[in-house]
């Protein structure tokens, strides 16, 4: 048998990622062979990972890179929190998301087959760091978006990398773009426009919206304060000609019975007409960007700010670490349970 020197051990280490004693072992079982060892380790680490392929991974990180007209976006995912502060995992997060940017791959079963700078593919590299690092881990989506030269790309991660967005503006400088994605990142937008939303969604959302109401009503009953009213809209979609010259005359005949000289009703009816707008759009102050108020200028919407600006949002990107995925709820009373017996 080859005597492993600490020589070996330290080069198999760096190429492998591996602990100490796996890179040890791993020697000790090929007799020295420094590329069966390395295959040892692959094929241990392939194990691993399918051990724990059931297994919840709903931490991590996003990542963002902007690489000339073309940019990704990257979520990568561990089991806890505390492993994706692991240096290890932060670089692997990068160059995960690099190698997308510059290999722009159609479908998830492409960018598995891309090869990372050490030549290793983006699948074999997750095998590897869930032997590594001793978590799943596993990249749960990317998108590619892409500019042309006249075009800004805005980018930004929030508190370490929990949220990630890239914006492409048009008519825009680099400051405007990255301050957008500061507000997507904060509202938490679904689409550019109203117009994006369908019939279904903004009739499901409103019903939410009044199913909440409802139950602040049932708060407010008890200390004897006024019920507050449903939404009959939701979205701009939905208020037509005719919903609108209705509103009118209602506020009209409001004015009237309130004893209002008639003389002066051009100078409120404007002013109430916008209110009755506002509170009949949140479906798209919720879920569109263009309708949502300006988080850094609350007065005017983003659709207001980028005209004054002279620009127009043409695509954005937002990942949210573990949106859409449902975490396991430990019980820790019963593991201590179970544990005692």
């Amino acid at each position: 048998m080859a005597k492993i020197t600490a020589a070996q051990v330290k080069e198999l280490r760096e190429r492998s990622g591996a602990g100490v004693m796996d890179a040890k072992k791993a020697l000790v079982e090929v007799d020295g062979d420094m590329e069966k060892a390395i295959q040892y380790l692959r094929d241990k680490g392939m194990a691993k990972a399918a051990k724990k392929a059931d297994r919840i991974a709903a931490e991590g990180l996003t990542g963002v890179y902007v690489d000339g007209n073309s940019a990704a976006i990257t979520e990568v995912n561990s089991e806890t929190d505390f492993v994706s502060q692991n240096d290890k995992f932060v670089k692997l997060v990068n160059d995960v998301t690099k190698t997308i940017a510059e290999g722009k791959p159609a479908n998830m079963e492409a960018a598995e087959e891309l090869k990372m700078e050490n030549g290793t593919t983006l699948a074999q590299s997750f095998v590897d760091a869930t032997a590594t690092i001793g978590e799943k881990i596993v990249l749960r989506r990317f998108a590619l978006e892409q500019k042309t030269d006249d075009q800004e790309f805005g980018a930004y991660q929030h508190n370490g990398g929990q949220i990630g967005v890239i914006t492409v503006l048009e008519g825009a400088d680099a400051a405007t773009a990255k301050h957008l994605a500061m507000h997507i990142a904060a509202m938490s937008p679904k689409v550019i426009s109203p117009d994006e939303l369908s019939d279904e969604f903004i009739t499901e959302q409103l019903a939410l919206m009044n199913h909440k109401i409802d139950q602040d009503n049932e708060s407010r009953a008890l200390v004897n304060k006024k019920p507050l009213p449903h939404y009959v809209y939701g979205s701009e979609k939905q208020l037509t000609d005719d919903v609108l010259a209705k509103a009118k005359e209602d506020i009209k005949a409001e004015l009237k019975e309130a004893g209002k000289p008639e003389k002066i009703w051009d100078k409120i009816i404007p002013g109430k007409m916008q209110r009755f707008i506002d509170d009949n759009t949140q479906v798209d102050k919720q879920f569109a960007v263009l309708s949502q108020n300006y988080i850094m200028d609350d007065s005017k919407t983003v659709g207001e700010f980028l005209k004054e600006k002279g620009a127009k949002l043409v695509a954005f990107q937002r990942y949210e670490v573990g949106e859409g995925i449902e975490k396991k709820q430990e019980d820790f009373a019963a593991e201590v349970r179970e544990q005692m017996k």
